[in-house]
């Protein structure tokens, strides 16, 4: 094993413990608090980082939206026909996922919904990357990323339905360096609203 798998191991590691944090942090602003300073360590320090090294030496933070207590919902889950998707990726190809099920919520007053993916590779894994109004403006135009679960990105259940936190939207890799291959935000999770929570995207 080379000391890069090494790395990227710790990285996961690092990133699955965060998210483990996150849910048993009962208050949801202190929870996105860390989440955001364990970020910011991870892009500043870990050879793993999306971040460039060359950028690293005078990176001062990611760019967050202020916290907003409403961008913590709870989404029904209702099971639809599977489809597969080969889902465009940054780097021109595309990825295999298979639609499992379809999230409703409401955000800000308005109702919304969300497609979730399965990754059919590797193991699989629950995927559910949006993109919204703000995207190519105040947001990274491909889109962000809510759940990743292959990578630590979870926040479980409760009461059976699913916790998605916009507060912890956060860009794909791609956005900060383009050696980076990710997935894009497919039509369906394309929101009419604009979801100023999360990260933003600061253009070079």
């Amino acid at each position: 094993m080379s000391t890069d798998e090494l790395d990227l191991l710790d990285y996961k590691r690092r990133v699955f413990a965060l998210y483990a944090r996150v849910r048993a942090e009962p208050d949801p602003a202190r929870a996105c608090a860390l989440w955001v300073a364990e970020r910011d360590d991870l892009f500043a320090h870990h050879p793993q980082a999306a971040l460039p090294p060359e950028r690293r030496a005078g990176f001062g933070g990611l760019s967050y939206f202020p916290h907003d207590p409403a961008g913590c919902v709870l989404a029904d889950i209702e099971p639809t026909e599977r489809r597969r998707y080969d889902v465009a990726s940054s780097d021109g190809a595309t990825m295999a996922f298979e639609r499992i099920a379809v999230a409703w919520f409401a955000l800000g007053g308005e109702p919304g919904a969300l497609e979730l993916y399965w990754l059919s590779g590797y193991g699989g894994g629950l995927f559910v990357p949006f993109a919204d109004a703000t995207a190519g403006a105040e947001t990274y135009g491909a889109g962000r990323y809510l759940l990743d679960t292959v990578k630590g990105a979870d926040l479980g259940t409760r009461d059976g339905r699913l916790v998605l936190d916009f507060n912890l939207a956060y860009n794909p890799s791609c956005s900060y360096d383009p050696r980076w291959a990710c997935p894009l935000a497919p039509p369906p999770n394309r929101l009419t609203i604009p979801v100023r929570m999360g990260e933003r995207h600061v253009a070079e």
